[in-house]
This record gives C-alpha cells, structure tokens and sequence, in this order.
C-alpha cells in the first residue's frame, strides 16, 4: 500500500510539474520528467490492476492522486521556473524606475496620465519568477500607493547583459528545450 500511495505521489506530481513546464515552452525538459512520470505511473497502476480485491490500494492510488497534485505545484512553485512581466503605475513621478534600476532591475519606464490632475509613471519589468516577491516589496516599500500587476511570461528573447548567467546545465537543458 504505501508504494501505491508514494508512487502515485511521485507520478502526479512529476506531471503537474512537467505541464507546468510545456506551458513555459522546455519541450526537452518535459519530455525528459514524462519518461519518469510514466515508468512510476506503470509501477503505480500495475499493483492496484493485479490486486483489485483489495480496495485499500485504490484508495491509496486515489490519495496519492490527490497529494501528487499539491506536491508537483509546490515543487514547480519551489524551482520559479521561467519570467514574469510586472506592469506598475506609481503616482509619483520619476521616482520609482530609478530607484528599481539602483537595485538593479532593468526597467521600461514612461510617463502617462490618468486625468490633467494625476500624473502618473508607467513601469514595465521582465523578471525571473524567483525575484518576484523582492521586486514588489522593494515596489510597495518605495511607493505604496503603486498599483501593479503581474503576468507569466511564456518567452524571452534575451539581450546582451539583461539576465545572470546561469549554470552549464541549466543553460544547456534550457537552451535544449527550446527547439
């Protein structure tokens, strides 16, 4: 029983992980976790088929179902595989994109209104989904009355210099799943 029920953890969430994945557009790195996905989800499957009166390994593969889900968000959630754009509107003007850029962020920056009497700055930053969350607290410390939102983004034509390079494997099973 508790290889059907960790197996089956095992299984799902190396396939919420491995959609997850597609959805970023690393084809090789997804098909590379659904060879595993598939081979466990076989072991899984194969002990409930071959036992079906005993109706505790359903309920084990059904359960390890359900927490294979959670773990494999956790797990995608935990690696912040991929960049998201931050869109923000801060009321005082001038003053944000220059402080973010001081931090490091490479921003898009230009000024807008919302009416003769609220001018505002308008903010654009592509960044990995890791420095997110440091990104919108250095936003609502700096200003509070900004308002942002943030969105995946699914590609990324890199610039010279704009991102820190990465590691030889990352690089490389990135660069592999792109074809």
């Amino acid at each position: 029983m508790p290889l059907v029920f960790f197996a089956r953890v095992a299984d799902v969430s190396l396939g919420t992980f491995r959609t997850i994945v597609i959805f970023r557009g690393h084809k090789f790195l997804a098909s590379f976790i659904g060879f595993f996905e598939i081979i466990i989800w076989l072991v899984a499957s194969a002990q409930v088929l071959t036992n079906l009166d005993q109706w505790y390994l359903a309920l084990a593969y059904a359960s390890g179902f359900s927490v294979g889900n959670y773990a494999g968000i956790s797990i995608e959630n935990r690696f912040a595989i991929g960049n998201e754009l931050i869109r923000c509107i801060s009321f005082n003007r001038d003053v944000l994109a220059g402080k973010l850029r001081e931090e490091g962020f490479k921003v898009v920056s230009f000024d807008g209104d919302m009416g003769e009497a609220y001018p505002v700055e308008l903010l654009l930053v592509i960044e990995k989904r890791r420095n997110v969350p440091s990104l919108i607290q250095l936003i609502k410390d700096l200003d509070p009355t900004a308002v942002y939102s943030v969105s995946d983004v699914k590609s990324v034509y890199e610039g010279p210099d704009i991102f820190p390079r990465r590691s030889l494997l990352h690089s490389t099973l990135m660069l592999l799943g792109k074809r």
